[in-house]
């Protein structure tokens, strides 16, 4: 068990390591990283370059953490009686390879657009309830962060109303949500102090960068 695991945590983390944003940035000429929060995740691609560049490391960033899940569960370890729970721990590995790339001095994102394609291969039914958190968090308190961190916390409320006394994946759920929480320390400090920046504030890119 112990060697599957750590599989399902090297090939996570290998396709975490794939950095849509920072991709898309080049693909504008801009290093997103050297503006705004400096991650290249979907929130600085939004402050950064906008909405389209914000949905495509979006959707590249959900589909990464998908592709292994799926691969790992329903095919490499299909007939394993750990299947599920193999799966958390692959997803876990591509929001560590997502939060920490090796090949980007490990400074990627903060693993929500991962951690939300984790929660949506776990279990589909729990799509609509992230993507009702998230919205209406974000619709009004115009904070993304904050939509983000409520977000996470479902996760292993969600797994212990499915999986009830299964203490292994609860403890891999909270590791979700401890990583987000982590990830947006300097966040949450700003939440508490008012400074969080809102949605809708633009970061401008120096015209020698473009």
């Amino acid at each position: 068990m112990i060697i599957k695991i750590i599989i399902c945590l090297i090939v996570g983390y290998v396709f975490g390591c794939f950095s849509t944003g920072y991709v898309v940035g080049k693909a504008n000429h801009v290093d997103i990283r050297k503006y705004g929060s400096g991650n290249a995740g979907t929130t600085n691609a939004l402050r950064t370059l906008g909405w389209k560049a914000a949905a495509i490391t979006y959707v590249g960033d959900f589909l990464k953490a998908i592709i292994p899940i799926l691969l790992m569960r329903n095919l490499i370890f299909a007939d394993s009686d750990y299947s599920q729970l193999l799966g958390l721990y692959t997803g876990l590995g591509v929001v560590l390879g997502h939060n920490y790339p090796f090949w980007m001095n490990f400074k990627g994102g903060k693993g929500i657009a991962v951690t939300s394609g984790a929660m949506a291969a776990f279990d589909p039914l729990l799509i609509p309830f992230f993507v009702v958190t998230f919205l209406v968090t974000v619709a009004i308190t115009r904070y993304v962060s904050l939509g983000s961190l409520l977000m996470s916390l479902l996760f292993p409320i969600w797994i212990a109303v499915r999986y009830p006394g299964d203490l292994h994946m609860l403890i891999i759920g909270i590791l979700y949500t401890a990583s987000a929480f982590y990830m947006h320390r300097t966040n949450i400090k700003r939440l508490l102090n008012g400074t969080e920046n809102k949605l809708g504030q633009k970061v401008k890119i120096d015209s020698d960068q473009k």
